[in-house]
């Protein structure tokens, strides 16, 4: 356990906001358009990757002549027809919550995604999240995506403590390898509606938030 908790790495898809089902559906339309089955056990493999990797993966996979590049748009524009049309799409329950005590305790709050920044940003103002984070970063504008290590080393640099005094809050498998390899405690959100991730490799595994607002 931190003992020096001074900054907090969030997640974004499955930690603060329900939106996996939105993704799924829009990869599965990109999918259908091409006339692949995608097996879910390959699907599972993209989860907490950034979108271009998932397609450069699909690509190699189906030995596609497609540029991944043009999947990412089109998968992107499906997303947010569905974001902007679905009016059940809501915050984590007890994440604002959340957000709010690390806040007002003086944490510093950053945001390390793989989404694209835009759909970052349309998040963040449909539900008012940008008072409460220092930084933001995009796997999708990093060299490497999650599993890789670099989104939760830049997160820790741009908070401004040493990762010691950072934890970082995931729901992929693929998230929780990254930040074992970052070196920084990992918190592994059991979300309910996310059947396919172990969290085997998370430091603890909590389903309920409260569960961090009492330990912190």
């Amino acid at each position: 356990m931190v003992q020096d908790l001074k900054c907090v790495i969030f997640d974004m898809d499955g930690v603060i906001i329900d939106s996996e089902e939105l993704h799924k559906k829009a990869y599965y339309q990109v999918f259908e358009s091409l006339g692949l089955e995608v097996s879910n056990s390959l699907y599972t493999s993209f989860t907490g990757s950034s979108t271009l990797n998932a397609f450069q993966k699909l690509v190699a996979h189906f030995n596609l002549n497609e540029q991944p590049e043009q999947l990412v748009l089109n998968k992107r524009k499906r997303y947010v027809d569905f974001f902007e049309t679905d009016p059940n799409l809501k915050l984590i329950d007890g994440v604002e919550d959340l957000i709010k005590y690390f806040y007002n305790r003086g944490y510093v709050l950053v945001l390390a995604s793989s989404s694209a920044m835009v759909n970052i940003n349309r998040v963040f103002d449909r539900f008012n999240l940008q008072q409460y984070f220092k930084a933001k970063i995009s796997g999708a504008d990093l060299k490497a995506s999650k599993p890789h290590p670099e989104i939760f080393e830049k997160a820790v640099h741009l908070g401004g403590y040493n990762k010691g005094e950072c934890i970082v809050i995931e729901d992929s498998d693929n998230g929780i390898k990254a930040a074992n390899d970052a070196g920084v405690f990992v918190v592994g959100y059991n979300n309910p509606v996310v059947t396919n991730q172990t969290l085997e490799n998370a430091d603890m595994i909590i389903s309920d938030y409260k569960e961090l607002i009492e330990l912190f």
